[in-house]
């Protein structure tokens, strides 16, 4: 583990930010760029980076890993900087799940990001203040810094939608406290055609047969994990209007591959990086909103068969 003192000529160190969890693997030209986007944030020499990076699970990952851990090795710009290299593979569920835990019982709160997200230079600006802003409403689970393409002309600047977000978030102990890998629950939540389809967001996206695969080990996901605990407590998640993350490891390159290109559209640089943004007071979802994440989604599933229909009866 190693530790690093930056500063930067007109930041105030003095001022409270969330630590940063960063996951990285085996993905060097990814983290380069991730790394470069948070440093241009205004915040981030007065904030706590802390970089988790993953063993080799496989010996043609070895020099890789070696290529991110020396990246690792040389960044500047961050208030301090901690580096915790595995020893042997956790893989990413394990780790992002162990990082934000220990962060969430050492300092209270984290943002968390991984190697394939790009960030706008407000993304940590936004974090923090939102942070703050709900840090003791108990029905606020999440802080979203990614927002799903759409039309959302009609929508205030800030919202909450019931559902997570696995791309550049944040949120507390009190409510991450509630995350386990146990998905207790599931098969009565399943007896319920209702709570089913909501927790589908209304059969747009199969987060059952995620869940149901998460319990039979067939695949490692943390996040369905996340969303489901989250659900199960009537939890809402805070969302901006025009997202401040972009996902670049939709390139085949990443645990989970491309199966999210779809969803992922160039960066809108607003001058939100000193901008205070409109925070709602009412925690209830926004209804246009969330039907409109629903359209998204429905239409992808939609494409997605199809292509899948020709395929098969090629």
């Amino acid at each position: 583990m190693v530790g690093l003192a930056c500063s930067k000529k007109g930041v105030d160190l003095n001022m409270t930010s969330a630590p940063i969890a960063l996951f990285a693997y085996n993905r060097p030209k990814h983290l380069r760029k991730t790394l470069d986007a948070l440093l241009a944030n205004p915040l981030a020499a007065a904030s706590e980076l802390h970089i988790f990076c993953d063993a080799a699970k496989k010996p043609k990952h070895t020099l890789d890993v070696a290529a991110v851990r020396s990246i690792v090795r040389s960044i500047t710009g961050f208030r301090k900087i901690v580096i915790v290299e595995r020893e042997s593979n956790f893989g990413l569920a394990k780790s992002i799940a162990a990082g934000v835990s220990s962060l969430c019982a050492t300092h209270g709160r984290v943002i968390v990001l991984e190697d394939d997200l790009l960030v706008t230079p407000g993304f940590l600006r936004f974090m923090n203040d939102a942070l703050v802003r709900y840090q003791n409403y108990p029905d606020v689970y999440q802080i979203s810094g990614y927002m799903y393409p759409g039309n959302y002309a009609a929508v205030a600047e800030t919202f909450f939608l019931p559902m997570t977000s696995c791309w550049g978030w944040a949120t507390w102990k009190r409510a991450w406290s509630s995350f386990n890998f146990d998905l207790d629950g599931l098969d009565e939540l399943k007896k319920d055609a209702n709570l089913t389809n909501k927790f589908n967001l209304q059969d747009s996206y199969d987060y059952i047969g995620m869940a149901e695969q998460q319990k039979a080990g067939k695949i490692s996901s943390w996040g369905v994990c996340w969303y489901f605990n989250v659900f199960m407590k009537g939890g809402l998640v805070l969302y901006p209007r025009s997202s401040f993350v972009q996902n670049i490891g939709v390139d085949s390159s990443g645990t989970h591959g491309d199966g999210h290109s779809q969803l992922q559209k160039d960066l809108v640089f607003l001058p939100s990086a000193t901008k205070n943004l409109f925070f709602p007071e009412k925690i209830i979802a926004d209804e246009f909103a969330y039907r409109e994440v629903v359209r998204v989604l429905a239409l992808m599933k939609k494409r997605f068969l199809k292509r899948l229909s020709n395929w098969i009866f090629k």
